[in-house]
């Protein structure tokens, strides 16, 4: 490489914001499992099916509007023009005001229609108490978009993460309570629902917090501005900019809003009573705590090297930006690969340990690829945005998406839940090769190095095999006397670290990352040090 760099160059502010990024995700996925064994399958399904909703607004007021907001913010900042920074707050407030105030009443009176294309009309009240979260997209993104767009990170962090453990602990204790007291599952749903309009008020009330102590005027104003040029440019810059980058981040939740509208209704239609459908939509929805805790570290450490792209690319040194992008994209394939592998591996002891039984693993299996596809997507689009190609992501999404639906119709009656495994991983393979088109074209990245493949294939086949020999001793145990969940905890815990070790070990002694590259990775010199002991 042209020049060398450590992850310690990344600014503080971005640094702070992947941590809470991080915390966050973790919470979200790991809530999901004393959630499941509290309400059961069935319970789940009813909580999944919903859920989308509000991932929506989490895209929205933390990965879209905020965005583009600070870039407003910082550009009045550095002309110090500091009333056009509070006219870019004000008139923002103003325009998401009315689109979260639309949303909130197309969903709340909007909720029995869209509960009966879901096929459940039982889901209307909870459609309609996740309504409310859509009041606080203006409030969250505009202050969160203010802070940021002075370089102030600490304010959105904090109320990130304390929005998500408000929520996580008011989820399950409100969950705990009704199950107690006999509740009947929707009623436990809607409650877990008022646990995330309780955790967006907590947010907000911090973001609050911030303004008074630090005596900052925001608030007065906000309805009076009066709309002229500037006022719709920034709306135009929210409607299309926003939008693009809300699309780019909700991929997971999408894939999840199609699978809540139709996966049902087709297993419904495919024969299953109503009981049964709803049990095997939760099995089906165990996977999305998998998918989300799999793609956390390959975003972590896609997210200390995507900056860089960032920062090359504004000098205009093309040969860095294709070389740190293909590093990028190299850490994900590795990451992605193992972790789908490793779990494909592993699925059964982990199903039992996480959700009390092995219910649907071979269709969980089969979902467990869409790791390794959502770890490279993430990456491409980082890649794409950090240099400004922000609309192209959200078409390759969207279009995936459209796929999805229509593979469901294909998949389901015939195949039951594995077919909607089938249909999620045929559509983020769509939207991968459409990733990599794009890429190509742009910095002639080649992906394909026989060595570094070869080496990942022996990494992944040397994992499975150990593996497989180990959980030979798992599947014993568990036709014996002993305790199913303690013995599949254990095996699933140990064959993580097992398998991870094994991984490692074959991966680096193959010599695939130079030092220089594994210099840029988040401990960096530790990896370079590891890999010289290998060797």
């Amino acid at each position: 490489m042209k020049q060398q760099y450590s992850s310690k160059q990344l600014v503080k502010g971005a640094t702070i914001l992947t941590v809470a990024a991080l915390i966050t995700k973790i919470l979200s996925a790991l809530y999901r499992v004393p959630f499941q064994n509290l309400v059961g399958d069935i319970g789940f399904y009813i909580y999944q099916q919903v859920y989308p909703f509000f991932g929506i607004v989490i895209a929205l007021s933390t990965y879209g509007f905020p965005v583009i907001i600070s870039k407003l913010v910082a550009e009045k900042v550095e002309e110090n023009n500091y009333l056009g920074a509070k006219r870019v707050i004000q008139s923002s407030f103003q325009f998401l005001s009315a689109v979260g105030i639309g949303w909130f009443l197309l969903l709340f009176f909007g909720a029995s229609f869209i509960a009966s294309i879901m096929g459940d009309p039982n889901l209307q009240p909870l459609i309609q108490v996740i309504s409310l979260s859509f009041l606080l997209v203006a409030p969250l993104s505009v202050l969160r978009g203010y802070y940021q767009g002075k370089n102030d990170m600490l304010p959105t962090a904090v109320s990130q993460v304390t929005e998500q453990i408000v929520r996580v602990v008011t989820i399950l204790v409100t969950t705990t309570f009704f199950v107690m007291n006999g509740a009947s599952l929707y009623l436990t749903g809607s409650g877990a629902l008022l646990g995330s309009v309780i955790g967006g008020l907590a947010g907000v009330f911090l973001l609050i917090c911030f303004i008074q102590l630090r005596r900052e005027s925001l608030f007065f104003g906000l309805f009076t501005i009066k709309i002229n040029n500037e006022v719709k440019t920034i709306w135009g810059q929210l409607i299309k900019n926003g939008t693009a980058i809300c699309i780019s981040g909700m991929l997971l939740v999408l894939l999840q809003f199609v699978d809540a509208f139709n996966v049902y209704s087709l297993l419904m239609e495919s024969g299953m009573g109503e009981e049964e459908a709803k049990k095997w939509k939760g099995i089906y929805d165990r996977g999305q705590p998998f998918v989300q805790l799999g793609t956390v570290v390959a975003t972590s450490i896609s997210l200390a090297i995507v900056p860089l792209v960032t920062s090359t690319y504004k000098k205009r040194d093309t040969p860095l930006v294709r070389e740190y992008s293909q590093l990028a994209l190299k850490v994900s394939i590795i990451v992605g690969f193992a972790a789908s592998l490793g779990l494909i591996n592993i699925i059964v002891p982990t199903n039992i340990m996480l959700f009390q039984n092995a219910a649907g693993s071979d269709a969980l299996a089969v979902f467990s690829g869409s790791i390794f596809f959502s770890c490279l997507i993430l990456t491409f689009s980082g890649i794409l945005q950090g240099i400004g190609n922000i609309y192209y992501p959200a078409f390759a999404v969207l279009f995936g998406i459209g796929f999805k639906y229509v593979l469901n119709i294909v998949f389901i009656p015939q195949l039951g839940i594995m077919g909607a495994s089938i249909a999620t991983i045929l559509s983020l393979l769509i939207i991968t090769i459409l990733m990599i088109v794009k890429v190509r074209r742009l910095f002639s990245i080649h992906l394909i190095e026989i060595h570094f493949y070869k080496t990942l294939v022996l990494s992944g086949i040397g994992m499975t095999v150990l593996l497989k020999a180990y959980l030979l001793i798992h599947d014993k145990m568990m036709h014996s006397s002993w305790n199913g969940r303690e013995v599949s905890a254990f095996f699933s815990i140990s064959g993580v670290l097992l398998g991870g070790i094994v991984f490692i070990t074959i991966f680096l002694r193959g010599s695939v990352l130079s030092k220089n590259e594994l210099s840029l990775l988040p401990l960096g010199s530790k990896w370079v040090k590891i890999a010289e002991r290998i060797k």
